[in-house]
């Protein structure tokens, strides 16, 4: 689990005014006292079940450089295992303005973390996406300010510096332009990134009543050159994208010393990992959208196992992916009620193949073809109810399996006041497992573990429900629970029949959440500002058939955040962040995880005429205790691992805007399919 919620803060002024008559008055004239009155912007508004958040005021004062970061302080959001959550949901997709991206998580964060703060408008949080957005489930909808031509070629260069176990860099430009009815971004990254994590393991492993310690010391270092570009043009209703990343000099190793002797697991891409997607969508007057895209992904990874300088295999994995994607949206208002409705379609051809020492591992091509359609209801009452409520069939079809699904979604928001906001969601999601797990392969770590493909892995449905009260437009209270069928786990598994770790992705009977989340925001003055976040849920995962054995787990957990801001006067071009995170005792199917905690601090000095330049200086995980100790003693397995992956790091941060390319006062993603790296 991982990465944080928040919320918000602002003001605004009334002032009086003395009313003249042109007749006399008889009553004695009175100079009176100028009147102030003081209130706050709003920080969240609701409507039709969805959750409009002003992040740009949350974060006025973190030291937030890009969206990326600024994320992590939206209410109700965790940080889940390294990707942005919601508490309630399971997972969640991050669409730009409205429109789904198609490219893999680890692209859009990279992009996201290219483009500047300063860009973003503001955030809707949906737990359940209405049909339209082709997405199923909890929805981030990211909402960029459109640049118009009196604003000119505006722009940011940015320059880091990340020092962990070792260090990282890179920087960016972010432009816009504006002429006539034409808009242009451009956003392009380079980063040259070095990480190291260290595991410390202890399997003691049972064969024919028979236990074996075999203890084990990993240390593994990873290093690339990553390009990442976004580029957008739009003519009135026509937009064309591309984005894309060339991850170029992708190499690592893995060091094991241990009971079985040392050794040295190498992977070098022979060739730079590409990802492209080209994008087109056209939304007509009259309501109708049409769009497509393609994506292509590709990588070749050669690893080779050593014990000492002796040669024991070699393993040559490459992928090559090429997807299509179309879509018809259509929308009617009729009185008072929006009808909405379209039709999908995706084909995915996956020619991937493995080859082990000198034999075939698996070649050959897989398809996937997946078309839905979709009707939906959209109306809003004057006595303050609002709602969204869609269905949608969909039928999914690739080598091993077909299947079809009815994929029900409903939002609702009761909005009379702006005191009390009462939102009500229920959605379905579908969860389809990446390419490469659905692939009969073998990844060997060393000579004992290994991790194993599952061609008969199935998608699995996630239901979900939430009920939010947001009081005065800036406290949050949501109770949630999540059901996911045939929910999928990967974990360590201790063989009977041999000496062999065994890592593979596989269906279990179920995975359920009850739990309540609150976000509380609160200041003193300007110069403290502060958000607290408490996450208490009830978690149980159940498998009959994990491998041989069964396992019944559940779990109370507590997730609490406190985050912090500090400003010295009001308009100080100084400011300081101190943030707090703590997560109890979990459990990750049949295994229990270590208590975890962290403390990060960031200050941010803006300098320069109208502030044009900004220093970010983070430090995170300042005690090293964001990692966990994995333990699973159930049923025969007897098994401990610890983690430490150095996410204490210290990053200083650079930006220059040109052209006046700041905040004004202003009154579409396929997930983590792609790789071998499983």
């Amino acid at each position: 689990m991982k990465r944080n919620y928040i919320i918000f803060i602002a003001m605004i002024a009334v002032n009086s005014m003395m009313a003249q008559s042109e007749m006399p008055d008889s009553i004695e004239g009175r100079e009176l006292n100028e009147v102030v009155v003081k209130g706050e912007k709003p920080q969240i508004k609701g409507k039709d079940g969805i959750m409009v958040v002003d992040l740009p005021n949350i974060v006025k004062d973190k030291p937030v450089s890009n969206i990326l970061e600024a994320l992590g302080y939206l209410p109700g959001v965790v940080d889940n295992n390294g990707m942005i959550g919601l508490a309630g949901a399971s997972d969640v997709t991050i669409i730009l303005n409205g429109e789904l991206t198609n490219m893999p998580m680890q692209n859009l964060y990279q992009l996201l973390y290219t483009t500047p703060i300063d860009r973003l408008k503001t955030v809707e949080v949906m737990y359940t996406a209405p049909a339209k957005y082709h997405v199923n489930g909890a929805v981030i909808n990211v909402v960029l300010k459109t640049p118009t031509p009196l604003d000119g070629l505006q722009g940011q260069v940015r320059a880091g510096y990340n020092q962990g176990h070792y260090g990282s860099y890179g920087g960016g430009l972010a432009a816009t332009y504006a002429v006539n009815d034409w808009t242009f971004d451009l956003n392009y990254g380079l980063s040259r990134s070095k990480s190291w994590n260290h595991e410390v393991t202890y399997s003691n492993h049972l064969i024919e009543g028979q236990r074996s310690m075999i203890e084990d010391n990993m240390r593994r270092i990873s290093e690339s050159w990553s390009n990442t570009i976004y580029a957008a043009a739009t003519y009135k209703g026509l937009r064309l994208t591309y984005n894309g990343q060339i991850t170029s000099s992708a190499k690592g190793r893995s060091l094991s010393d241990g009971t079985l002797g040392s050794f040295t697991n190498n992977y070098i891409y022979d060739e730079p990992i590409n990802y492209h997607n080209i994008a087109m969508r056209y939304s007509a007057p009259f309501g109708l959208t049409v769009g497509g895209d393609y994506t292509y992904y590709g990588e070749k990874r050669n690893q080779s196992l050593f014990q000492k300088s002796a040669y024991l295999l070699g393993e040559l994995n490459k992928q090559d992916i090429n997807r299509w994607h179309i879509y018809l949206d259509q929308q009617h208002q009729l009185g008072k009620w929006q009808l909405s409705y379209g039709v999908e379609y995706q084909r995915a051809d996956d020619s991937s193949s493995q080859k082990i020492g000198d034999s075939e591992g698996f070649s050959g091509t897989t398809s996937e073809d997946l078309a839905d359609a979709y009707i939906g209801v959209q109306r809003s009452f004057d006595w303050g109810l609002s709602f969204i409520v869609s269905a949608k069939g969909e039928y999914y079809h690739n080598n091993y399996q077909h299947n079809w699904n009815f994929i029900p979604q409903l939002g609702a928001t009761y909005y009379k006041t702006p005191k009390s906001i009462f939102q009500l969601n229920l959605s379905t999601i579908r969860v389809y497992p990446s390419y490469w797990e659905l692939r009969n392969g073998t990844s060997h770590i060393n000579p004992y573990a290994k991790v194993l493909g599952n061609p008969s892995l199935q998608p699995y449905l996630n239901y979900a429900g939430q009920f939010s009260y947001i009081f005065k437009q800036k406290y949050v209270a949501t109770l949630y629970v999540q059901y996911a069928d045939k929910a999928t786990v990967q974990l360590p598994y201790q063989s009977p029949d041999e000496l062999s770790l065994i890592y593979q992705t596989i269906n279990t009977n179920y995975k359920r959440t009850v739990g309540l989340n609150l976000n509380v925001p609160f200041n003193v003055g300007y110069i403290w500002n502060a958000t607290a976040t408490a996450n208490v849920f009830n978690q149980r995962e159940k498998a009959d058939h994990f491998h041989d054995i069964s396992f019944d787990n559940k779990k109370w957990i507590f997730y609490g955040a406190l985050n912090n801001s500090f400003k010295f006067s009001q308009n100080s071009p100084l400011s300081l962040s101190v943030d707090f995170t703590y997560i109890s005792p979990s459990i990750q199917g049949l295994a229990d995880l270590s208590a975890l905690w962290k403390v990060d601090a960031g200050v941010k000095w803006q300098f320069g005429k109208k502030r044009c330049c900004e220093i970010d200086l983070q430090a995170n995980d300042i005690f090293n205790r964001w990692s966990p100790t994995m333990t699973i003693r159930h049923a025969g397995q007897d098994y401990r691992m610890k983690v430490r992956d150095m996410t204490r790091n210290l990053k200083l941060t650079f930006i220059w805007r040109f052209n006046g390319f700041k905040p004004k006062n202003e009154s579409g993603i396929d997930t983590s399919r792609f790789g071998t790296g499983k």
